[in-house]
């Protein structure tokens, strides 16, 4: 008669530690596997104090790219559908548009026509809509758009669109005493407003491109006014070149998507010690989208070369993540 009972406690145990194992695993969104554990195991090796890689605190920087590696970025980027707004929102005061590329076709409703007049066309759009006001008014105009803002396709809303296991990702960084950045090709300050409640980075961690700004005195209140001219494009090459500008310091690990976060990737595997480089592959064409090589946006193609050819971990998201996005089980 004991044996059985014995069998139920060591089941109950078994059990119990089971639970706690899971609870106590930082990122319970991503499947066990390479990636999953090329992570955990980098930062076991950077925190471990008396260790051969033991960083110290101050000099644990991790860099992220957004679109496409902290949220989604499908079948637009996620600021080109701000500017679409933004457009339609000011076009009465500009009734020139209706015959004007590209803010003709935006408000005939034909995005690629508008896209298809490339960085010219972007640039237009750019600083008519992101110009002309004051630091402080822009910041409640993206606010007030991002609280309502849902995706094209999913009807979700776009701040939901955020990928769990890098919240969990980010989340386990800064409880291991990291310091996160995003670094960005989008719009700096069309991310500050909302990064901090979003994924729990400040704006003064926010690196991003800008546009010029002025200060003027307004009524006799000081003001910093948003001009019509380019400021800093942090894509590229000016991802390092922005992350040295802002935080003095290279990461000692960078999280992209694409080929425009190589630069970055390629600036924080040439420091010494412990590093971590890794891409977000967007494999997933049931839960999200699977493009890469010939994508007109995410494009990653060089960078999955490099990835492969030098060790980088590379997340396959179909395979490494259990869910997408928040709530979705």
């Amino acid at each position: 008669m004991k044996r059985p009972r014995v069998t139920v406690v060591a089941a109950l145990a078994g059990l119990a530690v089971a639970s706690i194992a899971y609870a106590a695993d930082p990122l319970p969104s991503w499947n066990d596997g390479a990636a999953k554990r090329s992570v955990l195991q980098f930062v076991t090796r950077v925190t471990q104090e008396g260790g051969l890689n033991y960083v110290l605190p101050a000099q644990r920087i991790a860099a992220f790219d957004n679109d496409g590696t902290l949220w989604a970025e499908q079948p637009l980027y996620f600021q080109f559908l701000f500017m679409l707004d933004r457009v339609k929102a000011l076009a009465p005061q500009h009734p020139e548009w209706k015959t004007q590329e590209p803010f003709a076709a935006l408000l005939r409703g034909d995005a690629k026509a508008a896209l298809a007049g490339g960085e010219r066309a972007l640039g237009q759009l750019a600083m008519a809509t992101h110009a002309g006001t004051t630091t402080e008014e822009f910041e409640k105009i993206v606010s007030d758009w991002v609280a309502t803002a849902r995706h094209p396709q999913t009807g979700r809303l776009l701040t939901e669109m955020v990928y769990q296991p890098m919240l969990e990702l980010l989340a386990y960084l800064r409880a291991n005493g990291f310091k996160t950045f995003i670094v960005s090709g989008g719009g700096i300050e069309f991310m500050r407003p909302w990064t901090e409640k979003v994924y729990g980075i400040p704006p003064e961690q926010v690196i991003g491109s800008s546009i010029k700004t002025k200060f003027e005195l307004r009524d006799g209140k000081p003001a910093l006014v948003r001009l019509p001219e380019l400021n800093f494009m942090d894509d590229g090459p000016g991802k390092p070149a922005g992350i040295q500008m802002h935080v003095g310091r290279r990461p000692i690990a960078a999280f992209g998507n694409s080929d425009g976060d190589l630069p970055m990737l390629q600036w924080t595997a040439g420091g010494d010690g412990a590093r971590l480089c890794l891409y977000v592959h967007h494999t997933d064409a049931e839960r999200e989208w699977a493009y890469d090589r010939q994508s007109s946006i995410g494009r990653l193609d060089k960078g999955l070369d490099e990835a492969l050819a030098k060790g980088w971990t590379v997340v396959d998201m179909k395979n490494d993540w259990k869910i997408i996005y928040p709530a979705q089980r």
